[in-house]
């Protein structure tokens, strides 16, 4: 699943080569993907683009008549950008394809955002105002805000009984971080994954600010620049325990393991977060005595 990285990165992509060109056409190829109805996709075709943002997880592109037009990802969906798209529309079908934005200039350049396997979660929203999606309304802070302060953060913590790896994923608490950054931020912190969130001292919880800051501005410098096609393996490259069971721990070289859940993972190194215990490989883990 893209992160607050990848989607910074494609943000700053989108923004390089959208901003100023209109829009020719935008083809639907999956209508279950897009979430909205008023106004309309139809509504993007001839207006001029004025730029892309990251929202959390979420890509907005705005219109100069102030329509914008939302995705969100999900898990396997992808942007991908053409300087040539096929000159014969789109036609609906069972492949990867959801969706097609075709610019005036240059003729013929633009994307496709396309998903793969059988779970379709990638969401398209056109909308007048980026708070009118409902997973934008509920973001918390953004953790590479100059507003993000420790004590913010501390404050977020305080009171939350449910273990750290879950409420660094909930975008309610922070935006941006899923999966795949927790398991790192939590590795850079050296703090077991079910540690519970109100139990964190002031030193852990200055740590682990430290350790959320540092992995998500590394992994945004890493991926900046890059085009879009380049950002998924970058994302995997720079890893350094989220997706390597097995492997040794390039901080201590103990084997990387894993705790799996019905429809997701995590990664972690007993050494660096856990004193040396594994965790037990199931839904409600504790450390095993």
């Amino acid at each position: 699943m893209p992160e607050l990285p990848e989607v910074e990165a494609l943000a700053g992509f989108l923004g390089e080569r959208l901003t100023g060109r209109v829009v020719e056409r935008v083809y639907p190829v999956s209508v279950q993907v897009l979430k909205t109805y008023d106004p309309p996709l139809t509504s993007l075709e001839g207006r001029t683009l004025t730029g892309a943002r990251r929202l959390g997880k979420f890509l907005d592109i705005a219109a100069d008549d102030g329509t914008h037009l939302v995705v969100h990802l999900a898990r396997t969906g992808w942007l991908r950008w053409s300087d040539r798209l096929p000159d014969a529309p789109p036609r609906p079908g069972k492949g990867p394809l959801a969706l097609r934005l075709r610019l005036a200039q240059p003729s013929g350049s633009g994307f496709d955002l396309t998903e793969a396997g059988t779970h379709k979660r990638l969401a398209v929203y056109c909308v007048r105002d980026p708070a009118d999606v409902p997973g934008i309304a509920r973001l918390g802070p953004d953790p590479l805000d100059a507003a993000f302060t420790v004590d913010v953060f501390a404050g977020l913590l305080a009171g939350e009984r449910r273990q750290i790896k879950g409420v660094l994923r909930d975008q309610s608490v922070i935006a941006g971080v899923g999966n795949a950054y927790s398991d790192e931020v939590l590795h850079a912190a050296r703090m077991s994954p079910f540690k519970i969130a109100a139990t964190l001292d002031e030193a852990a919880v200055g740590a682990l600010y430290e350790a959320l800051r540092g992995t998500l501005r590394d992994a945004v410098e890493r991926s900046r620049g890059l085009v879009a096609g380049e950002l998924k393996a970058e994302k995997k490259s720079g890893l350094r325990v989220h997706g390597r069971t097995g492997e040794p721990c390039p901080v201590c070289g103990d084997t990387v393991r894993e705790v799996s859940y019905r429809d997701s993972s995590l990664q972690y190194c007993p050494t660096c977060q856990t004193d040396g215990r594994p965790l037990a490989d199931r839904r409600l883990s504790r450390l095993l005595k």
